[in-house]
């Protein structure tokens, strides 16, 4: 009996612990957007600390080179679509390296900390963007998450210890996306939270951040045809008076999910009326002004909807629709009552969020093409290329390129903004642009 009461004294300890150690991780979370609009330290997630690729920091490089203003380049294992993530003085980069999965975590001054091989490297199927690691990872300040093709989802402390890792494939079923995984893991209070959507299984799971163990499962089901069912989006997590909503793009659908349980909230339909068998998703949604803006339709359609409601919302809560300016890969960046689009060729364009107006687009190169998505930080917009230039424009009223700045590298992942510095993924390297 002595033996049984202290085994259930020590239980309580460790959850007493644990809820003292997620109130403080919740408190330091909230906290993030008012460290990056401080001194724009921390970049949790691939899209930055408010999902909106916006970063409130100051005094960013607007002219480099290969040779010029770069503090430093690391060479990468291998190549990928990962955007990488920044905690304090903590880098994070997924690749692959001989046939395993790998997470490196550098300094701010581009020494290797360590690196940890996660599972067996999925080999990828397209063959010039392809990658088993194009999922980022992402951090809630004292664990990392990192997610690949092969299904392993993995957490690990900052110093490189594998807390847990299950492999979501093994537990839920098999990847049936036709081209490479490209969803990234997000982060709710409680949980690390994956959506896979395609084919049966379509789902969004949740997994308590600390053990690994599922806290809910929700089957999504929508109905789109054949390929217009799979998506490569990321999820976005919205804090929402005192709550916090999950929104899923995909399946010729949004769907909005309470993350404390998964269950849907509402949905709007109508992305493909003509029922076309290829929409598959690959480019995110936006939130910003009480407005989720989602791009679709292969880059041709880009929708405006009202946030709330219960239920099938497509009538009462599509508020616009444009069909002139759109993107496929590229996820939109919005603020201040405005949307940013980079579409996939060329051309970037500010939009009025509410309206779905264009205020102004124009051409930034006549052979430019992208993947990585747009951020807006310090009055300006930072594009950059598949071919690794950056293009700098400025956040106005009307298209204006204030830069060009070319590293010469293929280039998929979106560009980082921390302690006025920039950091920059390409197929090859992680360069620091800065002083």
């Amino acid at each position: 009996m002595l033996r049984d009461a202290t085994v259930r004294c020590g239980r309580i300890q460790r959850y007493f612990r644990e809820i003292v150690m997620r109130a403080i991780l919740s408190f330091l979370v909230g906290l993030t957007g008012i460290v990056c609009g401080a001194g724009a330290d921390n970049w949790p997630v691939w899209r930055g600390p408010g999902y909106n690729g916006v970063c409130e920091g100051t005094g960013f490089p607007t002219k480099w080179s290969a040779t010029e203003n770069v503090a430093w380049k690391v060479a990468l294992p291998g190549g990928s679509g990962s955007t990488p993530i920044v905690w304090g003085d903590h880098i994070f980069v997924t690749s692959a390296r001989d046939g395993k999965n790998v997470v490196i975590c550098l300094d701010f001054a581009g020494k290797v900390r360590w690196e940890r091989a996660i599972g067996e490297e999925r080999k990828a199927k397209h063959r010039d963007k392809g990658s088993g690691a194009h999922p980022s990872p992402t951090t809630d300040g004292q664990r990392v998450y990192v997610y690949y093709r092969s299904g392993d989802l993995a957490c690990l402390d900052f110093k490189g210890t594998v807390v847990w890792r299950k492999n979501l494939q093994e537990l839920y079923g098999p990847d049936v996306l036709w081209w490479d995984l490209g969803t990234s893991p997000v982060l709710t209070e409680e949980c690390v939270v994956v959506a896979c959507v395609q084919d049966e299984p379509a789902y969004l799971v949740a997994l308590d951040k600390v053990t690994g163990e599922e806290v809910w499962k929700h089957d999504r089901v929508v109905k789109a045809p054949r390929e217009a069912n799979q998506s490569y989006t990321t999820p976005l997590v919205i804090s929402e008076g005192g709550n916090q909503t999950i929104y899923v793009l995909g399946g010729d659908h949004v769907t909005a999910h309470d993350a404390a349980t998964g269950k849907e909230l509402w949905r709007v339909g109508g992305f493909n009326p003509r029922q076309q068998q290829f929409f598959r998703s690959i480019a995110s949604p936006v939130i910003s002004d009480g407005m989720l803006v989602a791009p679709y339709a292969r880059g041709t359609t880009l929708t405006g909807i009202r946030l709330g409601g219960v239920g099938d919302v497509t009538e009462t809560h599509v508020a616009w629709v444009n069909e002139e300016i759109s993107s496929d890969v590229p996820t939109p960046a919005a603020a201040d009552g405005k949307v940013y689009v980079c579409t996939d060729r060329r051309k970037v364009a500010c939009l009025d969020i509410k309206t779905g107006k264009v205020i102004w687009s124009g051409d930034v190169a006549q052979r430019a093409m992208f993947s990585a998505s747009p951020v807006l930080v310090d009055g300006k917009i930072y594009v950059t290329s598949e071919a690794g230039t950056t293009y700098v424009l400025e956040q106005g009223d009307e298209f204006k390129l204030l830069a060009a700045d070319e590293l010469g590298e293929f280039t998929l992942a979106t560009p980082v903004f921390v302690r006025k510095h920039i950091l920059i993924r390409t197929y090859k390297n992680l360069w620091c642009i800065g002083e």
